[in-house]
């Protein structure tokens, strides 16, 4: 009985101890660095983003712009975006946590979309985090686009 005891107590420790960091690994909100996939300056950290949540819904505005003067405004945004700066517009919206865990790619949200403010187009988006690495995926019809976002470090 004792021995029972002893090692349920220490099975409760363990996992009170490894709690945080399993928690945050799969921790979406924070700062994320996007780096340029295409173009002249592919390979080059492009901007920073915060993604952030509300009433269990996430989201992404840009925080900071790394290539680009911080003043640059959404040429290519439609409606009420245009000509809005793009340091504090939201990208990404609607974002819900699925319960679904790829082994590779870490904890996938789905069910929103993200917008392009290079081209102003907006697409369906999945994502997936796994510790310090963000996969987000934009899907036009059978099509898709994969960026790699990566945690920016307080």
């Amino acid at each position: 009985m004792k021995r029972a005891l002893a090692i349920s107590l220490m099975l409760l420790l363990a996992l009170g101890l490894l709690a945080p960091a399993l928690r945050a690994q799969g921790n979406l909100v924070g700062i994320w660095k996007t780096v340029a996939d295409e173009g002249p300056d592919k390979g080059k950290a492009k901007s920073h983003l915060e993604i952030f949540e509300k009433n269990g819904v996430f989201f992404a505005r840009i925080h900071k712009l790394l290539l680009e003067p911080q003043d640059k405004v959404c040429e290519n945004c439609k409606g009420d975006l245009k000509g809005k700066p793009l340091v504090g517009l939201v990208i990404m919206s609607d974002m819900k946590k699925t319960g679904k865990i790829d082994k590779n790619m870490g904890e996938e949200y789905a069910g929103g979309e993200i917008m392009d403010p290079e081209n102003g187009k907006s697409y369906r988006c999945k994502i997936w985090v796994k510790g310090d690495t963000l996969t987000v995926r934009g899907y036009l019809a059978m099509f898709h686009r994969t960026q790699y976002w990566y945690r920016v470090k307080p």
